[in-house]
């Protein structure tokens, strides 16, 4: 099956599945306590990142999270519920990454979804709780609440503790390069989006979002390695909603950027399905991981399925390398709670399996297998 059909497929399937199944035995199961994840002994000196799909707050989701709320007593909305199923994995990890698609509101809103995001503050208190370290700002929605909606998404950040690069307040903080120390290693996170779906940016203040121009992704990554970085991760929201096959601007683009001896890794979002994953001049790119946290009512099926990226880097004679590649394939469970499952340790069920069966097919399309990619428990 061409990948570009699964979309089609997969939804039919879907509401086929909604028409016909009404006993509770056909639900998914509810979420049970997160199981502690297993890992093999890594190499002294080595350090682990793991990366996940977009963060878009629909406002199904929001609802979930307001319902958890009634439960947990945690304020108005609690969405560490929806993240639990994965939280072993991105707690895990030496570095953990986000891709935060949406702008954040004021406390108390007002909330809006597509096509003009504006997420309750509480998401980054859960994408916190949940162990990511930093999170990726500039995609097509970074301006959908102008510089105001900029401001608040990374104060709130900084208020939750969540290191993040892509949007700015000032010039001088986008002129200052994202380095973290992970494990006494200097790396750091750049970000930069195609587009903002014909929002201009504002005039005299380039520097609120990031767009992609190859030159200025390796302009910031040499000036983060100029200032210390060993280890430059490049996040790209680039592609074609909803297409697994990677487009022709994204293979140009991740050949010319791992070329350049600035950038160790690229990270992609935007299609809101998975895309796949290859070894490009040595180094890797993870062309779309797809959706981590979303509810479309349109298409239903591979926008539920996303994928976690882990990469094991090790340090040998020409510097940092990664020396294990790893997918592991997650999906959003609808029924009978909107929750977030990693399928390497919750299979989830029938769901569960085509997604894995599914996402598993089209991160290994591009020949990664051959490369070294594995997905843990195969």
């Amino acid at each position: 099956m061409r990948l570009s059909t699964r979309v089609a497929v997969l939804s039919a399937t879907a509401l086929l599945a909604t028409a016909c199944s009404s006993a509770p035995a056909q639900q998914q199961p509810a979420p049970s306590a997160p199981p502690v994840p297993t890992s093999s002994a890594a190499p002294d000196g080595s350090f682990t990142v793991v990366a996940t799909g977009d963060v878009l707050i629909h406002p199904a989701i929001t609802d979930q999270a307001a319902a958890d709320a009634k439960t947990s007593g945690q304020g108005e909305y609690d969405y560490r519920p929806l993240l639990a199923g994965v939280k072993p994995l991105i707690s895990g990890a030496d570095l953990a990454i986000c891709h935060l698609e949406t702008p954040l509101a004021k406390q108390g809103g007002p909330y809006s979804g597509y096509p003009s995001f504006s997420a309750p503050p509480e998401v980054a208190d859960a994408i916190k709780d949940t162990g990511y370290d930093t999170c990726s700002t500039s995609s097509n929605h970074t301006l959908d609440q102008g510089e105001a909606g900029i401001t608040r998404t990374l104060d709130k950040l900084d208020q939750a503790g969540i290191k993040h690069t892509g949007s700015a307040r000032t010039a001088k903080e986008a002129a200052t390069p994202l380095i973290m120390d992970v494990k006494g290693v200097k790396v750091a996170q750049v970000s930069f989006a195609f587009g903002f779906n014909g929002i201009e940016v504002p005039k005299g203040k380039p520097y609120l979002a990031n767009r992609i121009v190859v030159e200025d992704v390796i302009k910031d990554a040499k000036a983060a390695k100029a200032a210390g970085a060993e280890v430059v991760i490049a996040s790209l929201h680039w592609g074609t909603e909803y297409q697994h096959e990677i487009t022709k601007d994204q293979e140009q683009q991740a050949k010319k950027l791992l070329a350049d001896k600035n950038i160790d890794l690229i990270i992609g979002h935007h299609a809101h399905v998975v895309q796949p994953f290859e070894e490009v001049n040595g180094k890797w790119v993870a062309y779309g991981l797809g959706n981590s946290v979303a509810k479309h009512s349109d298409p239903r099926g591979s926008t539920e399925e996303g994928a976690a990226a882990r990469f094991r880097f090790v340090k040998g004679a020409d510097g940092w390398k990664v020396d294990k590649a790893e997918f592991l394939p997650t999906l959003m469970q609808l029924t009978p709670q909107l929750r977030l499952f990693d399928l390497t340790e919750n299979p989830s069920g029938e769901r569960g399996a085509e997604a894995l069966k599914a996402t598993s097919e089209v991160v290994l399309s591009r020949g990664a297998e051959k490369d070294g990619l594995t997905r843990p428990g195969q």
